[in-house]
């Protein structure tokens, strides 16, 4: 695999982390996440006018960037160095592809300009708890049990004079309390024999009720999302597409992702890690002189390198997105953590800026995991268990399955540091890296 990145990627790489830098990075976040959308309005507009994030997915007939999943990894990296709280990720990650693979001529036209401008948020309306379960990141989703069962348990749609009308709520809808466009997975043809279909509903339609919730980020805004006879719109023409289908098509990328934006995140924190046991001093020594520190350094330097690599596969090979997911979360959720111990006393404090970073590893993991479970289903689906043998969505045979599984975990060995240019272009802490070949060959 070339890893290496073209001189356009690297522009977007570059130009993005200027514009957030200058945006105000983690420091600006309490200013964005208490206003009524949850982000910065005046940056999202900029992030659509100036750079097109919105559409950088999306076919350039619809007005975007038609750009594939390695620019988009490339973003969502950035995004996650700086804590960015955007609607990035609901709209563009998750509703815009179900939109573009499962609606009409007349809707993919309606909405996605819309979105690619920035000018349509959307968010995945999926009632039952389990985001990551619905996308088929932690079991198959074929069976459906993850929309809930009954008024209770999940959203009905029924049709009443030629309209249809959905009834239900959902938890824990990422973004869902401003979004203008719902995509809602609900129940239809009864309760007996009912199937799961994704309907459009804007988000200021009536009997529509949301409700920001707290969330233990508050870069990723949650809501509850109530629908009480609320007007909907089929996504698809008739009823008949495979919704299941999307959204593990769609959990497959979304995985790649998130992998990127969660090296991101841990990224950024070992960087200001490193700057700050540079400068602290205990004993009339910098803290990072000291050989414990180093090797703990050290030792996140290459978790981080390895987890980029699995990323950036992820970004070429879809099929390994969910194991890419499930290393560059744990990365995350060892680096920050470590971050907030390397601190000393200051990394304690809530107000410190560490704790931000530990609490998006942390809810990010509660979301899109958990961990154990993300290796546990890619582990399924590439028949190693025996008796679970099976083909998955995709069409890929055990033996393939079992070959990319193979190709990806060997990935987070200690020597992924070093290839695929050591995560595609990316920079090294100063002074870490010979000490992170030194510290591995040695054994620690």
């Amino acid at each position: 695999m070339d890893a290496a990145l073209t001189a356009e990627q690297h522009a977007i790489r570059r130009t993005l982390r200027d514009l957030l830098a200058r945006s105000g990075g983690p420091e600006a976040i309490p200013a964005a996440v208490r206003t009524a959308e949850g982000h910065d309005p005046d940056l999202w507009r900029r992030l659509a006018e100036e750079l097109g994030l919105p559409g950088l997915a999306l076919p350039e007939e619809y007005g975007g960037a038609g750009c594939g999943a390695t620019e988009s990894a490339l973003v969502c990296e950035e995004a996650g160095r700086a804590l960015l709280p955007t609607p990035l990720l609901a709209t563009s990650g998750l509703a815009a592809p179900l939109i573009a693979a499962l609606g009409t001529p007349d809707q993919r036209a309606a909405l996605l300009p819309r979105i690619a401008a920035g000018d349509l948020t959307a968010a995945l309306v999926l009632p039952g708890g389990s985001l990551a379960l619905a996308l088929g990141l932690t079991g198959d989703n074929l069976d459906g049990a993850w929309a809930g069962g009954g008024r209770a348990g999940g959203i009905q749609a029924r049709e009443e004079r030629g309209a249809r009308l959905l009834y239900g709520e959902a938890e824990r809808v990422l973004d869902g309390h401003s979004a203008g466009l719902l995509v809602v997975a609900a129940h239809t043809g009864g309760y007996p024999r009912s199937r799961t279909q994704l309907f459009l509903v804007p988000g200021d339609a009536p009997g529509v009720v949301r409700t920001r919730l707290t969330a233990l980020d508050e870069t990723r805004p949650l809501a509850r999302v109530e629908l009480r006879e609320a007007p909907a719109e089929l996504l698809g023409a008739d009823g008949t597409a495979d919704a299941a289908g999307a959204l593990a098509a769609t959990g497959r990328t979304v995985a790649a992702l998130l992998a990127a934006e969660a090296v991101g995140t841990a990224a950024s924190a070992l960087e200001r890690t490193v700057e700050y046991v540079k400068t602290r001093e205990q004993f009339g020594r910098p803290v990072g002189s000291f050989q414990a520190v180093k090797h703990r350094i050290a030792d996140l330097y290459v978790r981080v390198e390895a987890a980029r690599s699995a990323a950036y596969h992820a970004a070429r090979d879809p099929e390994a997105g969910p194991l890419a997911l499930a290393q560059a979360l744990e990365a995350a959720r060892i680096t920050t953590g470590e971050a907030i111990q390397l601190h000393g006393g200051i990394g304690f404090t809530w107000e410190h800026v560490a704790h931000r970073y530990f609490k998006r590893a942390a809810g990010d993991e509660l979301l899109f995991g958990p961990v154990h479970r993300l290796r546990d289903h890619a582990a399924r689906r590439a028949g190693l268990f025996g008796a679970d043998r099976v083909t998955s969505a995709a069409g890929v045979t055990p033996a393939a399955a079992t070959t990319a599984l193979a190709a990806t975990t060997a990935l987070a060995g200690p020597g992924a540091a070093s290839g695929a240019e050591a995560g595609a272009g990316s920079a090294s802490p100063p002074g870490v890296a010979s000490r992170a070949g030194s510290a591995h060959g040695a054994g620690v």
